[in-house]
């Protein structure tokens, strides 16, 4: 009578944590968590209630992609402060995987964006937008740079910021506002990319939060001029002040096939309008 009213069968065990009993089976098995009791009539595995924390502590460290050997190291040296070691170094993974996942939806969320504007846009329009403030990796270039060192500096600048892949960031190049009003449209001064889950910190340049003019141009990159002509000419009739830089950056690489659907946004910032 004992037996039954203190010991659970597998079946009730398993249940009891929502497993699998061939999961306790195999536990069984290879010594990391054997049952309380084998019944003396039927051979039958048994588990005593207090042994639930155990078992849960082995399912929520297998959760954490522990390996097996260590948790039956773990098991074999069971303490308190062993297992805060353990847990510490789980912990501090788990921020890791965190701050990339919320990096990565802030990308996916950017893609979005670029979607739903792609779906609305004018490619005619020029307006004003809001935009937040955005912390931006920058590498300085000029007209004389080769592509390939560009790619070069780019490059390192993503490995500096164990940057996985480009995919994780946005990225674009910069002209400043001086060089528009003087003419020269040609004059990047920067490459800039976009990491999301950087703060602000030193080294880094601040995009502005505030009000921006935004364009579009689409297709012969050389007449990208013509567009920002355009551009100034507006500014000029609404009585609009441009400052800092133009910032451009691509929005549609992943959905075409042909250089000439190449949609290049423009967004330059309006500094005292409410």
């Amino acid at each position: 009578m004992a037996l039954k009213s203190n010991l659970l069968t597998i079946g009730q065990f398993a249940a009891l944590h929502s497993i699998n009993k061939k999961t306790l089976m195999w536990y069984d098995e290879i010594g990391l968590f054997k049952p309380a009791a084998i019944h003396p009539e039927n051979g039958y595995r048994c588990y005593n209630y207090h042994q639930s924390p155990i078992l849960e502590t082995i399912l929520l460290l297998r959760e954490l992609d522990v390996s097996i050997p260590d948790i039956q190291n773990f098991m074999k040296n069971r303490s308190a402060q062993n297992l805060k070691c353990l847990l510490d170094e789980k912990i501090a993974e788990l921020d890791l995987q965190l701050l990339h996942l919320q990096a990565l939806r802030k990308t996916l969320s950017s893609h979005r964006q670029d979607m739903d504007t792609l779906l609305t846009m004018d490619l005619s329009e020029i307006c004003i937008v809001e935009k937040e403030a955005r912390c931006l990796v920058t590498v300085d270039i000029d007209k004389a740079i080769t592509f390939e060192k560009e790619v070069e500096l780019i490059t390192a600048e993503t490995a500096k910021y164990r940057l996985g892949r480009l995919h994780d960031a946005s990225y674009g190049s910069m002209i400043p506002v001086a060089s528009l009003l003087k003419g020269n449209f040609d004059d990047y001064t920067n490459l800039f990319i976009e990491i999301p889950r950087l703060r602000q910190e030193n080294g880094l340049h601040i995009q502005p939060k505030g009000k921006y003019l935004r364009a579009f141009h689409k297709g012969d990159l050389s007449r990208l001029p013509l567009r920002y002509q355009e551009i100034l000419a507006f500014a000029h009739d609404k009585r609009l002040a441009l400052s800092g830089y133009s910032y451009e950056k691509g929005i549609n690489e992943i959905v075409i096939d042909r250089v000439e659907d190449y949609i290049v946004q423009i967004e330059i910032p309006i500094p005292g309008i409410v």
